[in-house]
């Protein structure tokens, strides 16, 4: 049997989904979706919460939930998540289409990067990603062959990162990232469903082992309509 703030949850967006509540518009309070369901604040704000992480609700402080643009998917900038568990925890019906693996050109920028032996090899593997039917992100993938070996397409198409600390036993420790805009390339207009937009949003992350190694290189490439990125910050006082 699904548990109560689970079948709330759903309750609340099916009625978002049908604009019961518009976007923008308020939720009832907390209280008022008590009385509504017969059930206790805590199972409300379980249903709530899953709301807000979700991406359909947007929780403000001394005024309630307010709805938000169900069309926008909130990747975290902090942390470091393979795209697989991002869509799990999200909920989205994903797809993910291998479109090249190859070793790079050992004098490229990129290669010269993620070298730190001449004899070492880097290779990438271009991925191109589905949502809801729209293929709106393009994530390039870069590895030290030191670390990780040329991987088979299936691995590829499910998750790198699985199987790099499942399998290889390897520890992801940190990452270093930069969001920019970007003109598309004629390689974005090819395998992204684009629709006229003159921008896409690109986020450049080298990733370290916990040992301080650089092991991979990735620029994951997002149609700009799509996303909201967001961070967690606090403010610390000098």
């Amino acid at each position: 049997m699904q548990k109560k703030y689970l079948t709330i949850y759903d309750d609340l967006v099916e009625k978002i989904q049908k604009n019961v509540w518009p976007i923008s518009t308020k939720l009832p309070s907390e209280n008022e979706l008590t009385v509504q369901y017969k059930t206790s604040r805590e199972t409300i704000r379980k249903a709530l919460n899953l709301l807000s992480q979700n991406g359909y609700i947007q929780k403000i402080r001394g005024k309630g939930s307010v709805v938000i643009d169900i069309n926008k998917f909130s990747f975290p900038v902090s942390g470091i998540e393979s795209y697989t568990e991002l869509t799990e925890k999200l909920q989205l019906k994903s797809k993910t289409k291998v479109h090249t693996i190859g070793y790079v050109d050992s004098e490229s920028e990129i290669a010269q990067l993620l070298k730190s032996d001449t004899a070492e090899s880097v290779w990438n593997v271009v991925r191109i990603r589905e949502i809801s039917g729209e293929i709106i992100i393009l994530d390039k993938d870069y590895f030290s062959e030191k670390y990780v070996p040329l991987l088979s397409k299936e691995i590829c198409e499910n998750s790198i990162y699985e199987y790099i600390e499942n399998e290889l036993g390897l520890v992801i420790g940190f990452a270093q990232k930069e969001i920019v805009v970007e003109t598309p390339t004629e390689e974005d207009r090819e395998l992204l469903d684009l629709k006229g937009f003159s921008n896409v949003v690109v986020i450049r992350s080298q990733v370290y082992l916990d040992d301080a190694s650089l092991f991979q290189f990735t620029e994951s490439r997002h149609r700009p309509d799509k996303f909201r990125f967001v961070d967690f910050a606090r403010r610390v006082k000098n």
